[in-house]
């Protein structure tokens, strides 16, 4: 499915009104939120440039792939395109009363009388029974905006645009993000199964070792339960790590907008996937780097400006118009005739039972709204960024000590299956050992996995790649 251009063959008047609209960016919007001078729980403050193409930081060509193929055939990204093509449309509808409008009207009428002597609703008599004319006019009409009602429409209107556009970089940046996510949770389930495979398999071999020594009787019926049931657990893990695997597959097509049959993942080991170091800059940037914010302030724009069409419905309106025409009896004469109108009328609201004010009261309240929400979305954009660096922190100090939790356990349990093949140690201390080994390489990758997913996190807490310049 490919994607073309967001941009529709406007006409040149749209085109003009819109790039009236648009010359200028729109003045920032106060939210009465001061942003920290800092990350509370950022190790270095790096003023880093975003990345664009942050997915590429993971050192994934699959992820990459998977990346371009989400962006060119997702049908979330499809829909939130069509819904900026649909608010460029608005904003051309809500600009163009803007300048006057102009009709040209050509039409031909012809009448008969059928019987009788005609009246006074007709133009044919008894002694002309047939009347055709023809007549020819072009008609401007223009409504003066004295009270910027029309200009604010239009700014609503282009306000809401951008708040589309910023609505589908966020729409992209979560759908990317959970591309890459649901990646590494199926890189790191298979992971868990090979883990989990290899200790079925080492468990086998101290079965088969428990049978020998229960066969030659120096080992008792309750060791040989006892390895059985081990044996028999390692065994229950491998469909419910399958199960794991195949919903994130699952998923991960869902997103790409293709069933899981035509999902090919390659295969790719979950160890070449390396976290990149992200320097998350000052707190203040957020407000440019994350489109979900840009899209809460340009809805709060729209609905100050709604306040002004609202206001100004309630004041008169004063407008235009003029006619140049021409008409005739016959076709060839139609343009010996001409003649032109002008017309102009003042309209004003006397009594509406209190709706024309009730509307602004409505627009001003949605703007109070919008402005809550907005100053919500940036409060929570902070506290998105300082939980990823507290995770990434803490899960950093976990796999300094996990790893040599792991490189413990791999000792112990070799020295116990060595010390029971000799039989200076007994089968309960073995599966022990067994128990804390599996237990600790399964740990190892779960924590990897939460590395990666954190590195996810704050790339999507501070928006990706994407800011307001590009």
């Amino acid at each position: 499915m490919n994607k073309r251009s967001l941009t529709p063959q406007l006409s040149a008047l749209s085109v003009c009104l819109l790039l009236t609209a648009c010359g200028a960016n729109p003045p920032a919007i106060d939210s009465g939120i001061a942003a920290p001078a800092a990350w509370h729980y950022a190790e270095h403050e790096v003023n880093q440039a975003t990345n664009q193409h942050w997915w590429t930081q993971f050192g994934s060509p699959a992820l990459n792939r998977l990346i371009d193929q989400a962006r060119r055939d997702s049908f979330d990204v499809a829909a939130a395109m069509a819904r900026v093509r649909q608010a460029q449309a608005t904003a051309v509808i809500a600009g163009a009363p803007l300048l006057p409008e102009l009709k040209f009207n050509l039409g031909a009428s012809r009448q008969r009388l059928l019987r009788g002597s005609g009246n006074s609703e007709l133009d044919a008599t008894e002694s002309n029974r047939t009347v055709t004319n023809y007549d020819a006019n072009l008609t401007a009409s223009y409504e003066i905006d004295f009270w910027g009602g029309r200009a604010a429409a239009r700014d609503s209107a282009v306000h809401s645009l951008q708040a589309s556009e910023f609505d589908q970089a966020n729409v992209e940046l979560t759908l990317l993000s959970n591309v890459a996510d649901r990646y590494a949770q199926t890189l790191a389930a298979r992971q868990r199964l090979q883990i989990a495979e290899l200790n079925l398999a080492n468990a086998r071999n101290v079965l088969n070792l428990v049978q020998t020594r229960f066969d030659a009787g120096s080992a008792t019926a309750l060791e040989l339960a006892q390895q059985k049931s081990l044996v028999a657990g390692q065994q229950r893990q491998l469909p419910l790590i399958e199960q794991s695997a195949e919903e994130s597959q699952i998923t991960l097509a869902a997103l790409l907008g293709q069933p899981v049959q035509a999902l090919d993942l390659g295969t790719e080991p979950f160890h070449a996937l390396s976290w990149p170091s992200i320097g998350p800059g000052v707190p203040s940037q957020l407000l440019s780097r994350r489109p979900d914010l840009a899209q809460a302030e340009a809805q709060l724009a729209a609905a100050s400006a709604d306040v002004t069409v609202a206001r100004a419905a309630m004041l008169p309106t004063v407008t235009l118009g003029a006619t140049l025409g021409s008409g005739a009896s016959k076709a060839e004469e139609i343009l010996r005739s001409p003649f032109y109108t002008l017309t102009s009328g003042l309209m004003a609201p006397i009594f509406n039972n209190g709706r024309l004010s009730a509307e602004r009261d409505k627009a001003r309240a949605r703007q109070d709204e919008l402005l809550q929400t907005y100053r919500g979305a940036i409060i929570n954009g902070f506290a998105d960024v300082e939980k990823a660096l507290s995770s990434i922190t803490r899960l950093d100090q976990q796999r300094q000590w996990q790893t040599e939790e792991l490189h413990q356990a791999q000792t112990a349990f070799q020295i116990a299956q060595s010390r029971y093949e000799a039989g200076a140690e007994d089968l309960l201390t073995v599966l022990e050992t067994q128990r804390t080994l599996y237990d600790a390489q399964d740990q190892n990758v779960l924590l990897r996995l939460s590395r990666l997913q954190a590195s996810i996190a704050l790339y999507k807490a501070l928006g990706g790649g994407w800011n307001t310049d590009i």
